[in-house]
């Protein structure tokens, strides 16, 4: 496929996976192995408060055709096929969940040199349309993205983004919320490997004249581990520590602090995950 600008989803992603990536306030174990066959299994146990929930996935490639499928504690079942270039430069996603069949829905994405264009169909007898368009290159991308209910014949959603991407650094601006939220984000690495990466993040909802004012960033130690912090405005403090226990394997442990209320109990998080 083109390198273009990449989906509009990509827009501000890497702050918002600095900020909010593997930051986990519960306990997660998964437990991942291949066949000979290439299907790659996982299984994955989660305790949140008291309650615990589980899940079996099982992924298969075949030259340009990907299956998942996945079945939880609650006998859900999602299964997605994605196809790539049935016509050149798109990829096709196709999703489906029982019992709630009305959740499935077909994605095309389009990628041009210049340009990506995305759009979702809900499968069911009215459906939801969501479409997007990205403009620009690698380095500068422009775009916008907007739901459409067939049923009520309304507008879900708008949203509009512009980015400017640079080898030692990325900034963001996304109108969102119908308008009602502004976010501003800026992207800087600190050494020529990115080793140690600084994140500064702004949002504005005019609606109840607020904003929300967070700062983090993240440090590799050594080849092995990283550690993660961010803080906002409102006193939130959120630390991180992911170790590669064993190759593949990755520990990882999150805790988050309200710094206005030191005598509230923090919240911690565990996440073990295990491949071959």
């Amino acid at each position: 496929m083109s390198k273009g600008p990449g989906l509009f989803s990509d827009i501000g992603k890497k702050a918002k996976d600095l900020l909010t990536k593997d930051y986990i306030s519960d306990q997660k174990l998964s437990v991942s192995t291949y066949s000979y066959s290439g299907v790659a299994l996982t299984s994955t146990a989660v305790k949140k408060g008291g309650l615990s929930t589980g899940d079996v996935a099982a992924q298969y490639k075949y030259k340009n055709t990907l299956f998942d499928v996945k079945v939880d504690t609650e006998s859900n079942v999602s299964t997605t096929l994605t196809v790539t270039d049935i016509v050149p430069s798109t990829k096709t996603i196709a999703s489906l969940k029982y019992p709630d069949y009305s959740s499935g829905k077909v994605e095309i994405h389009y990628f041009h040199q210049h340009a990506t264009l995305t759009t979702a169909v809900g499968l069911k007898q009215s459906p939801a349309v969501d479409l997007s368009v990205t403009l620009g290159t690698p380095t500068f991308a422009l775009g916008a993205e907007a739901g459409y209910e067939t049923a009520s014949g309304t507008l879900t959603k708008y949203t509009a983004g512009i980015s400017v991407t640079k080898p030692e650094s990325s900034a963001s601006i996304i109108l969102g919320d119908k308008g009602d939220t502004i976010k501003a984000s800026y992207v800087h690495h600190l050494d020529q490997l990115k080793r140690s990466t600084a994140v500064a993040e702004i949002t504005r909802r005019f609606s109840t004249n607020e904003n929300t004012f967070t700062v983090g960033g993240s440090y590799a130690v050594d080849a092995l581990t990283i550690v993660k912090m961010r803080l906002n405005n409102h006193g939130s403090l959120g630390t991180l520590l992911q170790h590669e226990v064993i190759p593949k394997s990755v520990l990882t442990i999150s805790s988050e602090f309200d710094t206005k209320a030191l005598d509230k109990t923090p919240r911690f998080g565990v996440a073990l995950a295990l491949k071959p």
